[in-house]
């Protein structure tokens, strides 16, 4: 990852190392809730809504090459289920760990004369700005790989009916009298000589009638 631009440590998702130093062994924990932003998960499928609470804790240790983050994130996940439909709500708890890498050192900590010499490099890695990091990216990785892909109302939830969509847990019992293809056309059949039988037993009431009259 490329040097971030601008941080602004108003920020709930900014962290500021100053008071951490760079003396390497130095620790700081802090805890701190802030409001999911949006998209917050799997779009479309399960995800923390936009404003929702996420408890954060964080571990930070000064190493050689930067600041290294470990922590984890709790909030309530939304979603519906992949099967039926209904909604679903579960606890998520997300774990991290990252390092900041400092502006002017390489991975074994020696200063560099720019960083992002080699650009490859720079795309894996995440660079402190001004003593201050961007936890929401790496947030955003943690969060979607705790979520499950495909979200359950519950491990057995027997889905809807394809028939006719019905929800099949509120009615075990539920099921269609299903004819089968083969015997179609003979009951076809067999509507249609019963129609001509009465349709010939009609004919010759008719007759019968008539010869009364006379």
């Amino acid at each position: 990852m490329a040097l971030n631009a601008r941080l602004d440590h108003r920020n709930p998702l900014v962290f500021d190392t100053h008071e951490l130093g760079r003396r390497p062994g130095a620790l700081q924990r802090l805890t701190r809730t802030v409001d999911a932003p949006k998209d917050f998960g799997i779009r479309g499928v399960i995800g923390v809504p936009e404003g929702a609470p996420v408890e954060l804790e964080l571990r930070m240790e000064s190493v050689m090459e930067g600041v290294l983050v470990t922590g984890t994130a709790r909030a309530r996940a939304e979603g519906e289920c992949v099967r039926c439909l209904e909604p679903v709500g579960l606890e998520l708890e997300a774990d991290f760990q990252e390092l900041f890498s400092y502006p002017d050192a390489d991975d074994r900590g020696r200063v560099i004369a720019e960083p992002g010499d080699d650009a490859e490099d720079d795309e894996d890695r995440f660079f402190l700005e001004d003593g201050l990091f961007d936890l929401e990216p790496l947030l955003r990785d943690a969060v979607v790989l705790a979520l499950p892909m495909q979200p359950v109302c519950q491990e057995d939830c027997p889905g809807l009916c394809s028939e006719c969509g019905a929800r099949l847990a509120d009615d075990p019992d539920h099921h269609h009298d299903a004819a089968d293809i083969r015997w179609a056309a003979l009951q076809g059949l067999a509507d249609s000589l019963q129609s001509g039988d009465k349709d010939e037993t009609s004919g010759a009431e008719a007759g019968v009638d008539e010869k009364q009259e006379k």
